[in-house]
């Protein structure tokens, strides 16, 4: 596609054009084109002349068109070729990075060419791009002539190529005139679309704008088919980066700084610079580019804080001085300048920076470029990058930075909108998953890697890596497979971390739960020690819960979220969790450590408990409750499901009833059992977690004790009292109770005890009474007693108690009511008398009055109370007419009645056939219930006779006929209402049962009038036992004409052809079985009889059902006049399938049929053609006939070849034949051969099957078969015969499976298995294979056996067998397969021995011991190559069964470790010989791994030599695991050797003080081990303790001084602990060089007194103190000493070695050498 040169007098504008996508316009190329430096004549010339330069760089070989660009893959090429007046313009990097274009050599024809122009039909006008709609902006051509620009396209355009731009004239409707040339100078611009090598012709893709139709029009004119392949070619082209400005052409006239970049610097594929912003005005927009501008701040920029798109491409800058005015640039162009980088620090300034363009310079490092928060887009392509360390990008999208020298994604800064990003071209493309890798810096707002979409591969592989891998690839990890991500990230910061961790520790685990919302997330930070899992009880782990938007983010503090576990919430769902771990050991804190979590996932919904507790002392009567911590994962929070189950000893969990809530108050049925909380979470929608129980320990008893006591009962005379109250304390025992009565002096006098309830009497009325009781459980543990008083006890009123029914309770029986009455004397008391069915008296509810309310306590049972309950009413009455409350007494029973019985019983009635008989009876004895009656038939009066139990409860009897001549009875049973039986009583009837008259009640013909069908009487006969009653049959004409049927006197009659057309009626005259005779009755007539259908009456067969039999049929016809009828034979076979056979009167039955049966049918046909129904007839299954063998031969025979005999079989199916082979030298005939067995001598029973295959044996005699003929059950017939007619031919000599085997170490054998007659002299030889596959004859190897000799190793060896029949007939050669490479044998090792002891620290040596054989010798000197160690570990303690192999212990020796102890080693031994072999690995063993002695290596004192610092001691132990090690603190006076203890000083550390000042610090470590064994001390020491310069400073001048005075506070009272407490009083401490002085101060009203003076002199001395470095104390004498405190331990060091400098004559060292002053 080609653009329109410019026009004389036009002004060049440009205006910016962005491509949505640059996946379509990006390609790779191949091989680079390079640009040649080449001075640009006047614009009539130059295409021609750069085409002829190019054509010289390319040589002939090149092609004389564009065709042969073959070898270019898509290449995108652009050029821009500028003029000037004399000076020629060096080539220098183009703004676009593309290609310069080819042409063919016409260079004076290319004069005044014009060209065609292509744009747009619609233009549009576009804004500034905006990374966040397009990936990459990308270059538009337009045609400045109207001002309008190229729509902007989604997709690249491929061109069809052309090899000669012809002359053409302008297109496209937006060209509408041309205007003047301003200038006379013009730069042309030459660009080629991209072409693929691959196709020979590429279609133009469609612009996704109204401006396709046009280019698609102006391509198809300009494509040449003889150049398909030739990239298209654009001149003039001016719209873009591509256009430049007059002023820059004549700028770079002189300009020839471009040496050093190469034309393959500039790619357009991966430099995407910006186009000028035509619309912004000049107070806003500055373009300067290739204006050779070398410093920002130089006269002449006009660069203002106005400026919003700055243009500075293609310049001399090195430096960004002066950029910091820019505040408000928004586009900032700097491609192609000299920046090499750091010194971005005056971008700080642009804050509203938006796209910034740095591509095609010499850049190193990022890392000075600032935080810009609206920057966009960023170019840094074409630049010397090795990494994208830079700091983070708010609101950066898209990162161009391909073309560098990136190697490593360390320090890849945090861009959480970023989603493009490129880096081809750059050495880490090298790196596998590179784009997995990127999408994990990145985040999810990545979406395009190096121009195209993310793989799905690369986005699945990774979601594989864990979380921190973000962070390790950015502190520098190396990134490896997903599966072995998460154990080398954590090495990878354990490795970073290693210096950070407290000493003696390691980091065993550093992980975090997955994080689920509303779920517990717990963090896992494991520390060991000292190589054990147990972690230091010293060592306190913090924690800090953080949240992060991205793994590369600044995560936030999480508030109070400080344990180990933190509940993700609903909002921080997909955010990422971090836990910083901070040790604490002791006072230190150390750097923490921290893991990172996979974003948080939404809950599931479903709740699950994660922790239950249950609080409260588990004592009876206490109350529990059970608290739930629920993860409601997601869901709302409701309220759970809680049960408490009760669980006793060695048993199952009870739930408890009504126990559903969370608290529970412990019962009695709860002691000595344990109690389980379950707890089932439920959310508000309904979803239900797992339920989880919690146990509790057993539950105690309560101590005894009792509330609520209260005394039941009213306090009235005669009222019994009960003492009650709630008891507690388990099971109560023998609770003790006391009843108390007030007197009349005051108090109780105890008048009953051990029983709760008492009664009151006459003596209690006027009194209160007291309850006492004392609570004792059931061990007799007593507990407080507690006693309650009634009220006055008041007299009764009268009352009466016990009251009694006494008298039998039966029928008119007398009974009499008893009962005591109290309270007064009884008077006339009323009784009333009721009766009940209830047993329960309810008032006076249900009762019925059987007398009225009187005096008399007597009372008669009426007839009307049987079966009822007596109830008296008993009112008591006192003499004085005073009434009390009536009392009720039940019978404990109902009234009785007299035994039922009957008093008489008959039967009446008519004793004939079908009369009936009613019994009667009178019952006595109470109310009758359901009597029994049974009538029972006698066939004597006097037996017991039989029941009839269709008549049982019924009072009356029909008779029946088999009753006829029986007697009958009547027995009842009289039951009383109440159940109760009397005796049973029969009656006997008066005579026996007559019969009745006979007769017949009914008499009809049944069946159908047609002929053939039987027709039967249908008769109902009266008059006792029916006898032989007469029957005949009568034929009536159908006039009328009746005439009995002779012989039809039975009670069934079958129609006959003489029946039909007349019709039929029987007449029967009933008989008695005594010869009775009745009255003959006739019956209706049947008919006309009309003919029946033809029927095959009977069917039968004819023949014996046998193999080889003939069988015929007979059948029985009825129906009419018979007809044609017609038959078929089938055979039946097993399964039930019907087979047809014929059609004949006969069938001959063959061997098929045997074993099924034969079937007829047989279809009746009547005269007139009519069919009756077919009948069928099955036969029994065919036998099979006598099995006989019809025929036997026998064929020649062959050696080693099958024989079948020819036979022929008859007698059904044959059976499993007797078979016999026999082998004879002679030929047998007639008798002898049919009794071959006994023949002769020389006949052997060779076979006893079918078929005979002659073997070796069998050559040159005759064989002859026996066959005794089977049938398959088992049947035999005659046996039969025969023999061959000549002998057995032998066979031509082979030899198969020809094999070697080997004997022993060097000894072979050949074997094969021979076939062909005898065996003769068969021919052996032996062969060497070599490795080549030559094989070579062996001489001399002739038999076969062969000894391995030394030229047949590293050969194979194969066996030769030539085999030769004893008849001389030779076969032929075959070989065997060769052997496996012959070798000598194997190294072996006899045993392998360890030397040295099995304990930590020794050294194992293993030694191989060489068996004492010849062979062996030989084998180990002259074959043997190497032996390789291997050594193994027991997994476990005094585990023999599974070792773990030590990797790098590959010796014969091996240093026992102290991870060994109480672990078994072995030793692996392999042998290797020069062949390659390896003998199996031989072992040894130790015996479990003893500890060493304990000691000490390298003991060393760490500190830095002066009296304040701190010394720790370091030594390596060794010698088992270290116990509790003794370290002693000494000092050492320098040049003696006395060493002076420092008490209670037994720490690993040691803090000096002013006292160690010039003595040598010694620390004496004792190592013992875990068991206690203790090793040998060893001491280390310091230098002599040196005073802290700044101390000593200040005491050299003090000293100096001669006399100084410090100022102290004394603690008076020593007995007060606080010293703020207001007993600290300030002194003057003086001292000089003779005394020292303590002086309190005066005050206003005292003067300043002396409170302790002395010298120097012995006992004089300064005592410190440890625990407080403010005191010191100072003793003149015995009697006078002082406790000072000082500001500061500072201060007090000061004072300490001033006093003792001033001291010096008094002691043993000098001042000078105390205090290391040099004299």
């Amino acid at each position: 596609m080609e653009e329109p040169l410019a026009q004389p007098d036009e002004d060049p504008v440009e205006k910016p054009q962005i491509l949505e996508k640059l996946a379509a316009t990006t390609t790779t190329t191949s091989e680079t084109v390079k640009k040649v430096a080449k001075t640009v004549k006047p614009a009539a010339a130059a295409t021609g002349s750069v085409r002829k330069r190019l054509d010289s760089k390319m040589g002939p070989g090149s092609g004389s068109g564009l065709g042969s660009t073959s070898s270019v893959m898509k290449p995108t090429l652009s050029a821009s070729l500028k003029t000037a007046n004399a000076v020629p313009a060096a080539a220098r990097r183009n703004s676009t990075g593309g290609l310069p274009e080819k042409r063919q050599s016409n260079a004076g024809s290319v004069a005044g060419r014009k060209t065609s122009t292509v744009s747009g039909s619609e233009p549009v006008r576009q804004p500034v791009p905006e990374p966040r709609r397009s990936s990459l902006p990308s270059v538009v051509n337009k045609a400045s002539s109207t001002r309008s620009s190229v729509p902007e396209t989604r997709k690249s355009i491929p061109v069809s190529p052309v090899s000669r731009v012809s002359k053409t004239t302008p297109t496209g409707s937006s060209v509408s005139k041309q205007e003047s040339v301003r200038r006379s100078l013009v730069k042309p611009a030459l660009s080629a679309s991209s072409t693929s090598s691959a196709s020979r012709r590429i279609p133009s893709t469609s612009l996704d704008s109204s401006g396709s139709s046009g280019i698609r029009r102006s391509v198809s004119k300009l494509s040449s088919p003889s150049s398909s392949r030739s990239p298209a070619v654009s001149s003039g082209l001016r719209g873009g980066s591509l256009s430049m400005s007059l002023d820059r052409s004549a700028s770079l006239s002189g300009r020839r700084k471009v040496g050093t970049r190469t034309p393959e610097s500039r790619d357009s594929r991966f430099i995407v610079l910006p186009q000028v912003e035509v619309k912004a005005g000049d107070d806003v927009r500055l373009d300067l580019r290739g204006h050779r501008v070398r410093s920002l701040n130089a006269s002449g920029l006009n660069l203002s804080a106005n400026l919003e798109f700055v243009y500075l491409r293609d310049n001399l800058l090195s430096t960004l001085d002066g950029v910091e005015i820019l505040k408000r640039v928004k586009v900032l162009d700097l491609s192609f300048n000299d920046f090499k980088g750091p010194g971005f620090e005056p971008l700080e300034n642009c804050k509203a920076l938006q796209q910034l363009y740095l591509a095609g310079n010499q850049i190193t490092s990022l890392a000075s470029l600032p935080q810009l928060p609206n920057l966009e887009f960023l170019s840094v392509a074409q630049n010397k990058l090795k990494s994208l360390s830079m700091a983070s990008q708010p609101r950066l999208q898209v990162l161009a930075a391909s073309k560098n020298k990136i190697s490593t994604l360390k320090g890849f800064p945090y861009l959480p909108v970023l989603e493009h990003l490129r880096v081809e071209e750059n050495p880490i493309l090298k790196m596998s998953h590179l784009e997995a890798a990127s999408i994990l810096l990145v985040g999810p707002t990545l979406k395009k890697f190096n121009d195209r979409d993310l793989s799905r591969e690369e986005l699945a592989i990774a979601k594989r890596y864990p979380a921190q891998t973000a962070l390790c690839i950015r502190d520098g990890w190396e990134f490896c497979r997903p599966d072995h991500a998460a154990e080398s990230t954590f090495r990878f910061l354990v490795e970073q971390w290693k210096d950070k961790l407290p000493s003696g520790y390691l980091l065993k685990e550093a992980s975090v739960d997955q994080p689920s919302e509303e779920d517990a997330c717990r963090c896992h930070f494991t520390f060991v020690q000292d190589g054990t899992l147990s972690t230091d009880p010293q060592l306190v782990l913090k924690y800090q819960w953080f949240m992060g938007e991205r793994m590369l983010s600044n995560f936030a503090a999480i508030p109070d979220a400080t344990g180990e576990i933190y509940w993700p919430k609903h909002e921080d769902i997909g955010k990422i969790l971090k836990v910083e771990c901070t040790p604490l050991l002791g006072e230190t804190n150390y750097p923490s450590i921290f893991v990172i979590s996979s974003p948080v996932s939404p809950g599931s919904g479903i709740p699950k408990v994660v922790n239950l507790e249950i609080r409260g002392e588990l004592v009876e009567g206490n109350v529990i409750r059970g608290y739930a911590e629920v993860a409601w994962c997601g869901g709302t929070p409701g309220k759970g499901v809680a049960s408490w189950l009760r669980r006793k000893w060695n048993s199952s969990p009870v739930v408890i009833a009504g126990a559903e809530d969370e608290e529970y108050r412990l019962a009695i049925d709860d002691i000595d059992s344990s109690l389980v909380f379950m707890y089932t979470p439920v959310t508000e929608e309904g979803a239900k977690g797992e339920p989880q129980y919690k146990y509790t320990d057993f539950v105690k008893a309560a101590h005894p004790s009792v509330s609520n006591v209260r005394i039941i009962g009213d306090a009235v005379e005669g009222c019994t009292i009960k003492g009650v109250g709630d008891y507690l304390g388990g099971r109560e025992g023998p609770s003790k109770f006391e009843w108390l009565r007030e007197k009349d002096t005051g108090g109780f006098l105890q008048v009953s005890t051990g029983t709760s309830e008492f009664t009151l009497t006459k003596e209690d009325v006027g009194r209160r009474m007291a309850f006492v009781y004392i609570p004792t459980n059931f061990e007799g543990q007593e507990g407080e007693s507690v006693s309650i008083v009634t009220d006055v006890v008041k007299q009764a009123p009268p009352k009466v108690t016990n009251v009694k029914i006494i008298g039998e309770l039966r029928e008119n029986s007398k009974i009499t009511v008893t009962g005591i009455v109290t309270g007064g004397t009884e008077g006339s008391s009323r009784v009333q008398w009721f009766k009940t069915r209830s047993s329960i008296l309810d008032g006076e509810k249900d009762l019925e009055a059987l007398s009225t309310s009187k005096i008399a306590k007597a009372f008669r049972i009426p007839l009307g109370a049987v079966g009822y309950r007596i109830v008296a009413k008993f009112t008591p009455t006192t003499q004085d007419g005073e009434s009390g409350e009536p009392a009720y007494a039940i019978s404990d029973r109902a009234v009785e009645t007299l035994p039922p019985s009957l008093n008489f019983l008959s039967i009446t009635g008519d004793y004939t056939e079908d009369g009936i008989l009613t019994a009667s009876y009178g019952y006595i004895g109470g109310h009758e219930g359901k009597s029994i009656y049974n009538w029972y038939l006698h066939e004597v009066e006097t037996d017991s006779g039989s029941l009839i139990p269709e008549v049982s409860g019924l009072l009356q009897y029909r008779i029946t006929k088999d009753a006829i001549g029986k007697f009958i009875s009547f027995q009842c049973t009289p039951i009383r209402d109440d159940g109760i039986k009397g005796e049973p009583r029969s009656c006997m009837g008066q005579e026996r049962f007559r019969p009745g008259s006979p007769r017949l009640l009914s008499l009809q013909i049944v069946g159908n009038a047609v002929e053939g069908a039987t027709l039967s009487v249908d008769k109902k006969y009266w008059g006792g036992e029916e006898g032989d009653s007469v029957f005949r049959w009568f034929r009536t004409s159908s006039d009328g004409i009746q005439s009995e049927i002779w012989g039809a006197t039975t009670a069934s009659y079958m129609l006959s052809v003489e029946d039909i057309g007349f019709f039929v009626s029987v007449s029967c005259e009933p008989v008695r079985s005594d010869w009775a005779r009745g009255p003959i009755v006739l019956s209706e007539q049947i008919g006309p009889i009309i003919p029946g259908p033809p029927t095959c009456q009977s069917l039968e067969f004819l023949g014996s059902m046998i193999e080889g039999q003939r069988v015929s049929f007979i059948a029985s016809y009825i129906g009419g006049e018979r007809g044609n009828c017609f038959h078929e034979w089938f055979r039946v076979k097993s399964n039930g399938v019907r087979e047809q056979l014929s059609t004949f009167d006969f069938l001959d039955l063959t061997l098929e049929d045997v074993g099924r049966c034969i079937e007829l049918v047989y279809t009746p046909v009547r005269q007139d053609g009519m069919k009756g129904s077919p009948s069928s007839i099955s036969s029994d299954i065919i036998a099979p006939a006598d099995p006989i063998g019809v025929d036997l031969e026998i064929p020649d025979c062959f050696e080693d070849e099958e024989v079948i005999p020819q036979k022929a079989y008859f007698g059904g199916q044959e059976g499993a034949g007797q078979y016999m082979w026999y082998r004879t030298k002679n030929k047998l005939h007639g008798s002898a051969l049919i009794d071959i067995s006994n023949a002769c001598e020389d006949v052997v029973i060779c076979g006893k099957t079918l078929t005979y295959t002659p073997s070796l044996e069998d050559v040159g005699s005759y064989l002859a078969l026996y066959w005794l003929p089977t049938r398959a059950d088992g049947e035999c017939g005659k046996p039969l015969v025969a023999i061959s007619n000549s002998p057995v031919v032998p066979a031509l000599p082979v030899v198969s499976n020809v094999r070697v085997k080997e004997l022993s170490s060097g000894v072979y054998s050949g074997e094969g298995e021979y076939f062909g007659g005898y065996e003769g002299s068969s021919l052996f030889s032996w062969y060497r294979e070599t490795n080549e596959g030559t094989i070579i004859l062996i001489n001399d190897a002739s038999s076969s056996t062969y000894e391995v000799t030394d030229s047949d190793y590293t050969c194979r060896l194969l066996f030769g067998y030539t085999p030769v029949r004893s008849d001389s007939v030779v076969g032929e050669l075959r070989l065997s397969e060769p052997t496996d490479i012959i070798l000598p044998e194997l190294p072996k090792v006899e045993m392998l021995a360890l030397t040295g002891k099995a304990v930590e620290g020794d050294v194992l040596t293993a030694v191989e011991v060489i068996p004492k054989s010849e062979t062996q010798q030989r084998v180990w000197s002259k074959y043997k190559k190497d032996v390789r160690y291997q050594w193994f570990c027991s997994s476990e303690m005094e585990d023999r069964k599974s070792y773990e192999p030590l990797p790098t212990q590959r010796s014969c020796s091996y240093k026992v470790r102290l991870e060994d102890i109480g672990r078994c080693l072995r030793c692996e031994c392999i042998v290797t010989d020069v062949f390659g072999r390896s003998t199996e690995p031989v072992y040894a063993e130790t015996a479990p791994i003893l500890p060493g002695i304990p000691k000490i290596d390298k003991l060393e004192i760490e500190g830095r030599g002066f009296h304040t610092n701190l010394y720790a001691v370091r030594g390596i132990y060794s010698g088992g695991k270290e116990g509790k090690s003794r370290i002693q603190w000494l000092r050492s006076m320098v040049g003696s050797p006395d060493l002076i203890s420092i008490p209670g000083e037994i720490g690993r550390m040691y803090e000096a003080n002013v006292d160690d000042v010039s003595y040598r610090l010694v620390a004496i470590y004792t190592p013992v081990r875990e068991d206690g064994v203790e090793g040998q001390p060893v001491s280390a020491s310091t230098d002599p303790i040196a005073v802290e310069p700044d101390v000593y400073k200040e005491v050299k001048q003090k000293l100096d001084l001669g006399s100084v005075k410090f100022e102290a506070l004394c603690d008076k009272d020593r007995s007060k602990k606080d010293p703020s407490m207001g007993s600290l009083e300030k002194r003057v401490l003086e001292v000089n060089r003779k005394r020292i002085k303590v002086v309190k101060p005066g005050s206003k009203t005292s003067f300043p007194t002396t409170e302790i003076r002395g010298s120097y002199a012995p006992p004089f001395h300064v005592e410190l103190f440890r625990n407080d470095q403010h005191r010191l104390r100072i003793v003149v004498d015995s009697e006078n000493e002082v406790d000072l405190m000082v500001q500061s331990r500072h201060l007090r060091d000061v004072t300490v070695l001033v006093i003792r400098g001033l001291a010096q004559r008094f002691n043993s060292t000098s001042l000078n050498s105390l205090l290391k002053i040099e004299t």
